[in-house]
């Protein structure tokens, strides 16, 4: 079984898929253990983001074999219902006001690419290898490919890797659009600290609000999209102080103090 083990260094805690044996696949526990770190997360108002990361050779290799036989056996009871539950942790972590930071250290694919899709960064070790899957094993995606991978990466490369079942290094992630920077394994771990070095020290409101506005863009006109943006700029101003915080910060040269609202 894929555990799933919580760390907390400053501002950033970092969940950590640990089944090396199994490929850090996915499973009911897993997924038990993923929600709890979420929850756990949002409830820390001290944290600015989170590192999802695998051990071993993988990141996510999707669900666990095992599993899947229980799943084929019995799908309306079992299969259907865990894909449902992975949905929507994924569209939790999407949605959550931290913004969350793929560490690709190794084999995605299926769930695992799933996963990486969700999350705001993704930041890939040059040994990496990413690919969907489903349709080599005659298995539709169930939990956002086929919907987030377009958005992220453009048409017809999602085409290339949903139907043709291409596979990418960690270079040719970054080349697509799917990864921010792709380096070498060794890297990996001081390449995603200074981009979370970045993503500290801000406001959660802030962040938070941001990311509505950006998962918002592709599903609405600019016109919605602008509307949207003026409607929650007014919300901030009168329902958390931040942006005064940070002018008297700056004007009094010290570090601000964001309310946790």
């Amino acid at each position: 079984m894929t555990e799933v083990r919580t760390a907390v260094t400053g501002t950033v805690m970092t969940i950590t898929l640990d089944g090396p044996d199994r490929m850090n696949s996915l499973s009911p526990d897993t997924l038990d253990g993923l929600e709890a770190a979420l929850d756990a997360a949002e409830r820390d108002a001290s944290l600015s983001s989170l590192v999802i990361t695998g051990t071993g050779r993988a990141f996510c290799v999707g669900m666990d074999i095992g599993f899947l036989g229980a799943c084929f056996a019995d799908p309306p009871g079992v299969f259907l219902p865990f894909i449902r539950r992975y949905h929507e942790f994924l569209d939790r972590l999407e949605a959550c006001p931290l913004p969350s930071v793929a560490a690709v250290n190794g084999l995605a694919r299926a769930g695992g690419f799933e996963l990486l899709l969700a999350c705001d960064f993704v930041i890939a070790a040059d040994e990496a290898k990413v690919g969907d899957t489903h349709s080599d094993f005659g298995i539709v995606p169930g939990a956002g490919a086929s919907q987030r991978a377009p958005r992220k990466i453009g048409d017809q490369r999602a085409r290339a890797l949903l139907l043709a079942g291409r596979w990418l290094s960690g270079p040719e992630m970054a080349d697509w659009g799917l990864a921010l920077a792709s380096v070498p394994r060794a890297d990996l771990a001081g390449e995603v600290a200074r981009l979370t070095g970045a993503l500290g020290d801000r406001s959660r409101a802030v962040t938070g609000i941001i990311k509505r506005l950006l998962n918002a863009a592709p599903d609405v006109t600019l016109a919605e999209g602008l509307r949207l943006e003026r409607e929650l700029f007014t919300r901030f101003h009168e329902e958390v102080a931040d942006a005064d915080e940070g002018y008297r910060a700056y004007v009094e040269k010290r570090r601000p103090v964001w309310n946790a609202r």
